[in-house]
């Protein structure tokens, strides 16, 4: 009779001397029927697991997806982290603008137009450009500016800012009444009659563009007859300088306007 416990002890022995378990022939006899369920599976690593042997089961693909270990899963988290970051730089922004618009509206209300005015530009430069969230602000504070402006009597200015302003809301009829004052501070009363009438598009019972429109329509024309005239007064200067060489004058030619329809006929008289 074989006695297998002595080999098994040897066997022990030499397993807890070498730094690494070894396969070897007399183990090979002596396996338990697991190892030797192994052999015959084609194993050549007594159950022993390396690196090149071990693969990754089923189990462990699940485990590696569900800790975000995919690729895919890292970049849609990547992608949504940067997300979440961009909407709350463009909330902040909005956020700091509308502090610096209140506190530009704070100066306003004491006179201080030109600290307002830098508190305005704040609120552009902090809130962030081609956002839906901003643009009412960025609008707002656009037309503050020109107000601001329209105080200090600087008009060119003033229509430059509500002109940004109406840029970004075609409605904000504030910003037309505005520029339309502004307007006819500088005499372009067929500008103000322009913004006035598209404040009636509207608002058709605006009775200030109403009463503007009024006001400033014989402005218009007067100012119309009298730049027509000083176009003709600098066409007989070239036309004496020019008929001159040959002994006639401007005076030689009469306009005549036809009441009917305005234009004017030239004749030749001596």
């Amino acid at each position: 009779m074989v006695m297998i416990q002595p080999e098994e002890e040897n066997e022990e022995t030499v397993l807890q001397n070498l730094p690494k378990p070894q396969p070897t022939a007399s183990t090979s006899k002596t396996t338990t029927s697991d190892t030797t369920t192994t052999k015959e599976n084609g194993s050549d690593s007594d159950g022993f697991e390396t690196a090149s042997e071990r693969g990754v089961s089923d189990n462990e693909e699940e485990d590696i997806v569900n800790k975000g270990i995919n690729p895919e899963n890292n970049a849609e988290d990547h992608q949504q982290q940067h997300t979440q970051n961009n909407a709350e730089l463009i909330q902040r922004g909005v956020e700091e603008g509308n502090e610096a618009k209140l506190e530009g509206n704070r100066l306003f209300g004491n006179g201080q137009y030109e600290e307002a005015l830098l508190q305005y530009e704040l609120a552009l430069q902090v809130s962030p450009q081609d956002v839906p969230s901003s643009v009412e602000l960025r609008s707002i504070c656009h037309f503050n500016r020109g107000v601001c402006f329209l105080k200090l009597g600087k008009y060119e200015d003033t229509i430059k800012e509500c002109s940004r302003a109406l840029e970004l809301n075609p409605s904000y009829m504030k910003a037309l009444v505005r520029r339309g004052e502004a307007h006819e501070k500088l005499e372009h009363f067929e500008e103000a009659i322009v913004d006035m009438k598209k404040t009636l598009e509207f608002d058709p019972s605006n009775d200030q563009a109403k009463k503007t429109i009024r006001r400033l329509e014989p402005l218009a024309a007067e100012k119309r007859e009298k730049m027509k005239e000083e176009m003709i007064g600098k066409l007989k200067e070239m036309g004496n300088s020019l008929l001159g060489r040959f002994g006639m004058s401007i005076d030689n030619f009469k306009a005549v306007q036809d009441p009917n329809t305005g234009s004017y006929s030239i004749s030749f008289q001596r």
